[in-house]
Formats: structure tokens, sequence, C-alpha cells
């Protein structure tokens, strides 16, 4: 070979080299500049909590968890069963919130957050669950268990025997405040339910919801611990805890375009932490689902025979709003349907279960809700029956 041949055989491969090389250097930044190019997807959420959940309360649907279940102190969250169980015996007109409720010693006595009850001292039963929702004080629980139940021991057994009819296996009370004690705890799924339940009750959202309130006249602030009723777009409900051993806690309930979601954050280290993590949280579930809503709560979806009534026809009302969450571009191919006998005997009992409203999606059932009569519609006596056919007759 001459050295005339071989100096362009050496020069071609050299820049061929070059070539080689170049493109192996384009390539990651190429890819730094598009992440697509590497098949990378998004990292998935993360949080600092040691326990989380976010809950869909419609369909019962778990967006979003982590050690859902794990048993831990939940401190002064541990008032939403408090407020779940006063609000419900003032709802059912067992108590009125007009009542006077008389501070004991043992009230007197607690110490944490509070509102400096004196011993003796009388405050109306509506102050008092005011002070427990937004300032977590303490004294006004035990004041307001003492009412209810006549002890604090025997409020608190209440507050089990609700857990366990909720079905909730992993939440021991014994106390009705939270500052730590011994088998005192919960999970965040647990957690999640017993505020879903309290939604339920218009004066419990009512109290969460509220974000400031007056007590002893104008002389005593109440404002609510749950900063994220100012900070975060939908926010509606909620409480807030803190103890040494619980750390920092939150449950609390947003909605936004129908969707309503409820999130539990237990045992994030530091100062406010429970807000950016529970923000986060429910930023994660905002932006990837969507509700679909069929019919409000109590809508009227049709009418139904009664037979032997004063009535000859009741109307069909859904017991709980009619909606499905679901990942967003999915939110074609519902089909429902009403399941209803073709008549009922009379006496209808108003909020008597009729029937079903049923939603499926490619022929499986994704959601069934109750349908329920919306009025009482007594039995026609004899006379009155006969009259009825008499007069449809002429």
């Amino acid at each position: 070979m001459s050295k005339k041949r071989l100096v362009i055989l050496l020069a071609v491969a050299l820049v061929f080299c070059m070539t080689i090389g170049q493109a192996a250097w384009a390539a990651p930044e190429a890819a730094e500049e598009n992440p697509a190019a590497k098949g990378t997807v998004p990292a998935g959420l993360e949080t600092t909590a040691e326990a989380a959940v976010l809950l869909e309360p419609v369909t019962g649907k778990v967006v979003y968890e982590k050690e859902k279940d794990k048993r831990l102190p939940m401190a002064s969250v541990t008032k939403l069963m408090t407020l779940l169980l006063a609000t419900d015996a003032v709802e059912n007109g067992d108590f009125k919130l007009t009542d006077n409720v008389v501070t004991s010693e043992n009230a007197w006595e607690m110490g944490g957050s509070q509102i400096y009850l004196e011993p003796g001292e009388e405050m109306s039963l509506w102050d008092l669950l005011t002070a427990i929702g937004l300032q977590s004080a303490n004294d006004a629980c035990v004041a307001v268990a003492e009412h209810i139940s006549g002890s604090e021991e025997a409020f608190v057994e209440d507050m089990n025997e609700r857990a366990k009819s909720l079905g909730l296996e992993n939440t021991n009370f014994i106390n009705c405040h939270g500052l730590t004690a011994d088998n005192h705890y919960t999970s965040a799924y647990d957690l999640a339910q017993i505020l879903k339940e309290g939604l339920k009750n218009p004066l419990f959202k009512k109290i969460t919801a509220m974000r400031e309130s007056d007590l002893r006249g104008g002389a005593f602030k109440l404002w609510n611990t749950n900063k994220l009723l100012w900070w975060y777009e939908g926010a509606d409900a909620g409480k807030t805890g803190w103890t040494e051993a619980a750390k920092y806690c939150l449950a609390s309930s947003a909605e936004r375009n129908d969707l309503r979601l409820i999130c539990v954050v237990l045992g994030t280290e530091q100062v406010r932490s429970h807000f950016s993590e529970s923000m986060k949280i429910f930023d994660y579930g905002f932006a990837r689902y969507k509700s679909v809503k069929f019919a409000e709560q109590e809508a009227v979806v049709g009418e139904l025979k009664v037979s032997k009534g004063l009535s000859d026809q009741v109307e069909v009302l859904t017991l709980d709003k009619v909606s499905v969450i679901v990942p967003k571009g999915e939110e074609k191919g519902f089909e429902t349907i009403m399941e209803l006998p073709g008549s009922v005997n009379a006496p209808v009992q108003k909020g008597q279960e009729v029937g079903a409203y049923v939603v499926t999606k490619n022929g499986q059932e994704v959601l069934r809700v109750k349908l329920v009569a919306g009025a009482d519609i007594p039995k026609a006596s004899l006379g009155q029956q006969i009259r009825k056919i008499l007069d449809s007759v002429y």
C-alpha cells in the first residue's frame, strides 16, 4: 500500500470516528431536553407523613395511600369523633344548641388547648361545640362529653361503639380530646371514614367549616386551627392535631367541580407540614381525577305507583349524590338504570327505600345508590278506597 493511500484511509477513519463520537455525546443532551426520549415516567406522589390517605367519599375509592391502616396517635383529630357524637345528638333532638352546660372540676383541670373554663361556669352547648371545632378546646370536650353521656368515661365508650358501627378496625379511644394516652390510636383510613360520616351531618359540617367565632360576648376570639380554610381552594372541613407523640396531624376535606376528596396525614415532622403535605396530596387527586355526576343528593328522579294509599303515587328521590370518580379522559361510556318495582303498597314512609339507581360501565356495575320515597303516603281506609274506585269510574 502506498503512503498516499494510507494517509487517505487514516483521514477517512478519523472523520468516521469523530462522527460517531459526536452522535454519542449528542444523544444524552437531547434526552435531557426531552425526558420522553429516555422513556422516563414522572415519579409517583411521595409524602413525609408517616401515614396518609386520599379518599373519595361517594364511591369510597382510595385515590392515594401510604400506610393507611397503620395504628398511630392522632392528637386532637380525636375531636372529629367527639363532634360527630355531639352534633348527632343535637340533630336527633336529644339536646339543643341553647342548652346550658355546667363546667365540672374535671373539665376545668384539662390542660393543653383550652378556653379556660371555670368550675361551675355555664356556657351554651353551641359555644362549646364551636370551641371544640375551632379552638380545639380540651376543657370544652370534657364538658360536652359529661353533658351528653353523664361522664367522660361513658362518652368514650360511645365513641368506641360508634367506631365499631362504622367498621373501623384500627381505632381505639381512651379520651375525648386526644391528649397522649396509652392505647389511644387510629389510622389514616379510619379517620377519613369518621370525617366522611361527619360531613353527612349539617351541624358538624357547619362547625368544621367556620373560620372564626366569638365567645363570651366577643371577649374571647376563636380562630380555626385548620389553615387550609384560608390557604386551599375548596377546603371546607377538617381538624388539626399536635402532640409530641403524634407530631402534626390533619384530617380535611375539599371540593372542586363537584369532586369532594378527604385527605388525612398523620405524623408529619415540621411545623405546618401537615398543611403543605395535605395540599400536595389534594393537588395530586384533583389533577388526575374528576367527578361524573348523574344526580344530586335528594334529586327527584321519578314517580312510583302506590296501591291502597291516600295518594296514587309518590316521588322517588336519590338518597345520596349519584356520581363516580374517574381518571381524567375516562368520563364516557357510563349507563344508568333505575331499579324500581311496578308499585308499592301503602302505607309508605318518607325515606323508605324503594329501589336503586345503578351506574354501569362496559356491563359492570360501578355504583349503586338507594332510591327512597319522598313523602309519607298513609293507607286509605276501605271507604276511601271505594270512593276512589267510584271516582275513577264516574
